[in-house]
């Protein structure tokens, strides 16, 4: 649906997007992330024809933005992280005149406001001025005003920044519902909306591409190793030195005894081995007390710092 290839701004001396190259698949939801000043923004709007392209191409649902680009902003819906709204209309008013601005059918337009109306849940506050609303309810008609028309590709910028933890998982879920229907790119500095809302990940770094992937492939990626993490109740020494006999185990640590006779253990093994059965019917065996067991990821935040901060990406 998306295709970004060899994508390069320069802004005087300043190259704030370098040779970036990906692709969004249709109906998927792609995470936008990196620092600040790493090109996110500059590179979102030169997708949504805002600013040009130093070099590269751009082309989405098969239209070229250099070539084409009134069929590319056709295709496109845009909330920027300061959604564009006129305080002093009301909520219908304004999504009649974003209606008009996108050249949609005067016959359609009452119709498109009610459809985009009821998928944000915005319906009751159709007729209050856009400045009395709450943030919450201002960011859903940001929202809104992205989806008349009907555009198959949706660009938000920071769609929950400010927003209350029940707003977020308000906006969250309507993102999720809309990639039914649309191809999304999201950009937010909330790593762990991503991890919940995002199939894949696009993270970059001074303007260059650092990662690729799913948010569990990158996992698996970078982190060389699993990890369990165990509770037993037994000796601890005699604990430590069975499980290190364990095939596959490549270290065993033991942080300090909560209670007399139970401790927690750390245990490293070899990338993508699963020996949770093996430990089990070893601590049993020995007539220990197995009280907790997990295994232990690398979160999008470990992720995230190791990218950003490293010379060398994964791509």
């Amino acid at each position: 649906m998306i295709e970004v290839t060899g994508l390069s701004k320069q802004f005087g001396d300043v190259r704030a997007v370098d040779d970036l190259t990906f692709q969004v698949k249709k109906g998927e939801i792609l995470g936008f992330l990196g620092p600040n000043a790493a090109g996110k923004t500059t590179t979102m709007r030169i997708i949504t024809g805002i600013i040009p392209a130093s070099s590269g191409k751009v082309s989405v649902a098969g239209f070229d933005e250099f070539h084409n680009p009134k069929e590319v902003k056709r295709r496109i819906g845009y909330l920027p992280e300061n959604p564009p709204l006129y305080q002093d209309m009301r909520v219908e008013d304004y999504l009649r005149f974003v209606a008009a601005i996108k050249n949609v059918r005067c016959r359609s337009i009452d119709a498109e406001i009610r459809r985009v109306s009821e998928k944000l849940a915005i319906t009751m506050v159709l007729d209050d001025f856009i400045a009395s609303l709450s943030r919450g309810f201002k960011q859903r008609v940001g929202l809104a005003q992205a989806l008349i028309g009907d555009p198959p590709v949706l660009i938000f910028d920071e769609p929950t920044i400010g927003l209350d933890p029940r707003q977020i998982i308000e906006v969250r879920e309507l993102i999720r519902n809309l990639a039914h229907e649309h191809t999304v790119i999201l950009s937010t500095h909330i790593l762990p909306e991503v991890s919940m809302t995002c199939d894949r990940v696009v993270i970059i770094n001074e303007g260059r591409l650092v990662a690729v992937d799913t948010p569990e492939n990158l996992t698996d990626r970078l982190k060389g190793s699993e990890s369990v993490q165990l509770e037993i109740e037994g000796p601890s020494d005699e604990i430590m030195k069975v499980l290190q006999t364990i095939p596959k185990v490549r270290s065993v640590g033991c942080s300090a005894t909560r209670k007399e006779e139970i401790s927690e253990y750390s245990i490293e093994t070899n990338l993508g081995a699963d020996i949770r059965r093996e430990l089990a019917a070893t601590i049993v065996k020995n007539g220990w007390g197995l009280l907790e067991m997990k295994t232990e990821k690398l979160s999008l935040e470990d992720i995230f710092l190791k990218l950003t901060t490293s010379e060398e990406g994964m791509n």
